[in-house]
């Protein structure tokens, strides 16, 4: 009971510190704002004097900049907020444009409520501090100024200066509740009024998932040109070896007997070569082993099959769907063979997790790092397959090194 207690007094701790960036990044925002609202009024003024319409373009600017701040700004903490479209020139454009006119009802509810939020949050913790500690300090300074932080009691000895000590523990208690709560009120706003219009998410969706169809049409086309390439140059080849070297078999009977043993020789070790690179290619096309056990044990034969040192840490309860454990080999396997070739690394490292509903794969080396999906390397044919999936593609490879690529993959429940 006492462990279940001091976790939740230490969450609690947590969800207050975190909301007490989100106040303080949110009391920045609201500082831009005002002086945003005050531009924006000054060229109302002007426009009403008739002289304002050259300031309209600078003040809608304006606006704008400070309420894409405030989007980035809550994107970090919470699901992403996308700007609108362009904003207008005109004037006319402007009044009738309804992103504009949720970014004015935003800006002034921003700069005065969410600016006195923000003060509020920023002065609960340092209230906290300042009496908390009063009783260490309280005899440094001039007696009239041994007070609390609300200007009370006047200390005249240790018991009041530990009495404001406890009006600090009291701002603490303050902080831990009001905190978050505040942080959701200021934020709050501008998620309903900064968001883009309902119809433009379903615009971007459609827009993301014909893009995705397109990729998966064009990754499916490129494994079907290197299975046909790998058939044609391959085990195609060997056949037409097998037929020549039988049909030579076949004359060197009539002719000379002692021959043709040898031509069916080579026609068997030509046949036998044919076999086993159409074994590879239906390994490359899914893998016996993903089918047979799981993925992790798939991934851990590509790894024992690297140049490259490679260590395999899979936590993957359950298996999933076969698209997606066949999507997360392949990523692996052109990751761990981009290693091979081009990095130069001493060892590296597959990570698998499921989390939710999601499959996170990441793929790290210590090599000289420059990877670039742009020139050829397989990775803009990984990104491809992963978005075909709804997925996640990020590829981090600095100069130097190391090279990470991380993928997230829907998988269901």
């Amino acid at each position: 009971m006492a462990k279940d207690r001091s976790g939740g007094l230490l969450n609690r701790v947590r969800a207050a510190l975190d909301a007490l960036g989100h106040l303080v990044g949110g009391l920045a925002t609201a500082v831009l704002a005002l002086v945003a609202l005050v531009w924006l009024l000054i060229t109302v003024a002007a426009c009403l004097l008739g002289v304002g319409l050259p300031l309209v373009p600078a003040a809608l600017r304006v606006l704008r900049a400070v309420a894409d701040r405030e989007r980035a700004r809550l994107s970090r903490w919470g699901p992403e907020i996308l700007p609108p479209g362009p904003v207008p020139v005109r004037l006319r454009d402007a009044v009738r444009d309804p992103a504009v006119g949720r970014e004015v009802r935003w800006l002034a509810w921003h700069a005065t409520g969410g600016l006195v939020l923000g003060l509020l949050g920023l002065a609960l913790p340092l209230n906290a501090v300042r009496d908390g500690s009063f009783p260490l300090w309280w005899g440094l300074v001039p007696p009239d100024a041994a007070t609390s932080s609300l200007g009370f009691p006047l200390v005249r000895g240790l018991p009041g200066a530990l009495l404001v000590g406890l009006i600090g523990a009291g701002w603490l208690v303050l902080c831990l509740v009001l905190e978050p709560a505040m942080a959701r009120l200021q934020a709050r706003p501008g998620r309903r009024l900064l968001a883009p219009d309902p119809g433009a998410d379903y615009a971007l969706r459609i827009a993301e998932l014909t893009a995705t169809r397109a990729a998966a049409l064009d990754a499916h086309a490129a494994e079907l040109r290197r299975i046909e390439r790998s058939l044609h140059d391959g085990a195609q080849n060997r056949l037409v070896a097998v037929t020549v070297l039988l049909g030579t078999a076949r004359r060197a009977l009539t002719r000379d007997p002692a021959s043709a043993d040898a031509a069916l020789e080579r026609a068997q070790s030509a046949a036998e070569q044919a076999l086993a690179e159409l074994r590879t290619v239906v390994r490359s096309i899914l893998p016996p082993v993903l089918a047979d056990r799981s993925l992790p044990d798939a991934l851990s034969a590509l790894a024992a099959g690297c140049p490259v040192p490679c260590v395999v840490d899979a936590d993957v309860p359950g298996r999933c769907a076969v698209s997606v454990e066949a999507t997360a080999y392949f990523v692996v396997a052109e990751a761990l063979t981009n290693i091979a070739r081009h990095s130069g690394a001493g060892r590296a490292a597959v990570t698998v997790r499921r989390d939710d509903a999601k499959l996170f794969v990441s793929v790290t080396d210590d090599g000289h790092g420059g990877a670039d999906e742009h020139r050829g390397s397989g990775l803009a044919g990984v990104r491809g397959r992963v978005e075909a999936h709804d997925g996640v593609f990020a590829l981090s490879s600095p100069a130097g090194g190391p090279t990470t690529v991380e993928v997230a993959l829907p998988c269901g429940s």
